[in-house]
């Protein structure tokens, strides 16, 4: 995934910026159960998570940006995060949740007064990644409007053209890890659960009392390499990026109430986020 320094300040400021306010909007019951689903007894216990990774890896980000020495760690992952929670467990919750915002915002500040050099920094990148873009994705306990228009406009907006840059061997063996034959075959299950989800949440927000039946996964994906076998690769590609642009509005044009909709949420987070941490192109 293209990582930049606007691009990361903009997933600080406001994928993070808006992370607890959007998980406070849930109902009681559905908050317990998605902090559940990630392995956690309290939302506080996966915030101290998160933010003892924001400590490590901004330690580090900050020592190579200075050009100062630091310490290379093997990590015990489970060790680091259950010391993580311990650390905070006897700390108020008010002055936890300040904490974790304070840190946030100093993260933001201190990207933000760092060299463009840095953000092309092999390890400045992988600690980013990690810190920033994939603990959104893993940790997502609330959709939000900008993760979504993100993924569209940058990931999957340069998806053809980062799987062309690959070298003929890595294109191969990228396709035979995702289980499909050909790129061609493999856009065409991206485009078809695309227009699937759109025909499902537009259905959602204009007819009262919509109803459909999810897809037989392994049947659906089968039909769609066949219903787009005769296209091109020059017709297939250029309708992917119809398709996206027209999901890209889609989304931008949804009623904020939409993101509290389980089953709006449920499509968005399967069809472009999930689907592309399934596919993603290696670099």
């Amino acid at each position: 995934m293209p990582i930049t320094k606007q691009r990361t300040l903009d997933y600080i400021n406001i994928e993070w910026g808006t992370y607890i306010e959007r998980f406070s909007r849930l109902p009681k019951d559905e908050q317990a159960k998605r902090v559940k689903a990630m392995g956690y007894e309290q939302f506080r216990d996966m915030l101290a998570h998160i933010l003892a990774w924001w400590d490590e890896g901004m330690g580090i980000i900050l020592a190579i940006a200075q050009e100062r020495e630091y310490e290379r760690r093997k990590y015990d992952f489970d060790v680091f995060n259950a010391e993580a929670v311990a650390k905070y467990k006897a700390v108020d919750e008010a002055a936890f949740l300040d904490q974790f915002e304070k840190t946030r915002q100093k993260m933001a500040a201190d990207l933000k007064s760092m060299n463009e050099a840095v953000f092309e920094n092999r390890r400045v990148k992988t600690w980013l990644h990690g810190i920033i873009f994939h603990h959104a994705r893993e940790h997502l306990v609330a959709l939000s409007r900008f993760m979504v228009l993100d993924i569209l406009e940058n990931d999957w907006a340069t998806y053809i053209a980062d799987f062309n840059r690959l070298e003929a061997d890595k294109q191969k063996e990228f396709l035979s890890k995702q289980g499909f034959g050909n790129f061609h075959d493999m856009l065409a299950h991206v485009i078809g659960w695309w227009e699937e989800g759109a025909r499902i949440i537009t259905g959602i927000l204009d007819t009262p009392g919509f109803t459909w039946t999810d897809p037989e996964t392994d049947k659906f994906n089968v039909e769609l390499t066949q219903k787009f076998s005769t296209w091109s690769d020059e017709d297939l590609f250029a309708h992917y990026e119809t398709v996206r642009l027209a999901l890209v509005e889609l989304v931008a044009e949804l009623p904020d109430d939409a993101f509290l909709n389980k089953d709006i949420e449920g499509w968005l987070v399967a069809d472009v986020v999930s689907h592309y941490d399934d596919h993603p192109i290696p670099r």
